[in-house]
């Protein structure tokens, strides 16, 4: 995968902020509670000072951490090992931090099924824990991801541009605008890294160019692109891969190895808004909420997004940098920064550069 390199390999590297952001996603973001068994899955990609210092911000919430470490799979939504499956089953907590995440596998349905509280924080190194959980306002994000929610609830068409040749329209229906980054607490919730809400607008009603420009991942070919992938989408289905460089020939080779219809329909849009994330890293997790970006993902459908769900051979996610955002032909933002005035306003109160 091709991404920003910054892993200081020093353990002290951040070990005060590190402490305070893993402390903060146990009991503001996990609500763990005393008694509950939290199971922190990474493989051997993943940074284990992650891991360890979350382990004992479990312990010190009078919880049972337990660490599972194991391979990194060739790919991901793939089945792990047995046994890391028969840990997540019996979890009332679970943190992804593998970076070949095991989220749309059957081992996650499972773990879901039987009520554990989950979150994918695949390829989470001290900088992003620091800089995404640790420093931000979480109560804040969260305001500025429901007031985002409320604008599209409101809405019913939405059409997203960018310089780069994006050109897309959906229409809402009565499908649900899902606030991703928020305190699970529910059982069989996941939630993901604040600042992201999901949704998938009616699927016959998605139609134009999607032009990815910031990242995609998966295959593990690309993270970072060198070259923007261009994507005709109709009624819902990618239909055309295209695009100079060999980005746009790796991503259509690998959509196309699985021989799967499902891998080419639009599983959902996302809007990234994380204060921490100014540019993409080739990290998934971050690249999704590159603040004020746009992110599709492909493949396989969750339940929770609403809508008709579908399992494909595996899910992959790309960012449009720099959209423009109009609902009811209205724009809420332009090349990449917010003009709704109540935005603007949360943009402000959360220290947001350019606001």
């Amino acid at each position: 995968m091709d991404m920003y390199s910054r892993l200081e390999p020093r353990p002290e590297y951040l070990g005060f902020e590190l402490a305070l952001a893993a402390r903060k996603l146990v009991e503001e973001v996990m609500l763990v509670k005393e008694g509950e068994h939290v199971v922190l899955t990474g493989d051997t990609s993943s940074d284990r000072r992650v891991l360890d210092a979350t382990a004992h911000a479990v312990a010190a919430a009078g919880a049972h951490p337990v660490i599972v470490w194991y391979e990194t799979r060739p790919g991901s939504s793939m089945e792990p090992p047995r046994p890391v499956a028969g840990a997540i089953a019996d979890a009332d907590v679970w943190i992804e931090f593998a970076v070949s995440y095991v989220m749309h596998s059957d081992a996650f349905r499972r773990a879901m099924a039987n009520g554990c509280r989950y979150t994918n924080l695949t390829a989470m190194d001290v900088q992003m824990l620091v800089a995404t959980v640790g420093r931000p306002d979480f109560q804040g994000v969260m305001r500025l991801g429901n007031a985002l929610v409320r604008l599209l609830e409101a809405a019913d068409e939405v059409r997203i541009t960018s310089a780069n040749g994006t050109d897309l329209v959906g229409r809402n229906g009565d499908r649900p605008i899902n606030l991703r980054g928020k305190p699970a607490e529910k059982p069989g919730e996941s939630v993901m890294l604040s600042g992201q809400i999901s949704w998938n607008p009616l699927e016959e009603t998605q139609d134009g160019v999607l032009v990815f420009d910031g990242a995609l991942w998966p295959p593990d070919e690309i993270g970072l692109l060198r070259a923007p992938v261009r994507c005709t989408v109709e009624r819902g289905v990618v239909t055309r891969i295209a695009g100079e460089g060999g980005d746009a020939d790796t991503f259509r080779r690998w959509m196309e190895s699985f021989e799967d219809p499902n891998m080419f329909r639009v599983a959902h849009w996302s809007l990234g808004f994380n204060p921490g994330v100014p540019a993409p890293t080739g990290r998934i997790v971050e690249d999704e909420r590159v603040f004020g970006c746009v992110e599709l993902g492909i493949g396989t459908k969750g339940a929770w997004i609403g809508g008709e769900p579908w399992v494909a051979a595996a899910h992959t996610d790309g960012s449009v940098l720099g959209p423009s955002i109009y609902l009811d032909g209205v724009a809420i933002e332009e090349e990449g920064r917010y003009v709704h005035p109540e935005l603007i306003e949360i943009c402000r109160d959360l220290g947001v550069a350019g606001y």
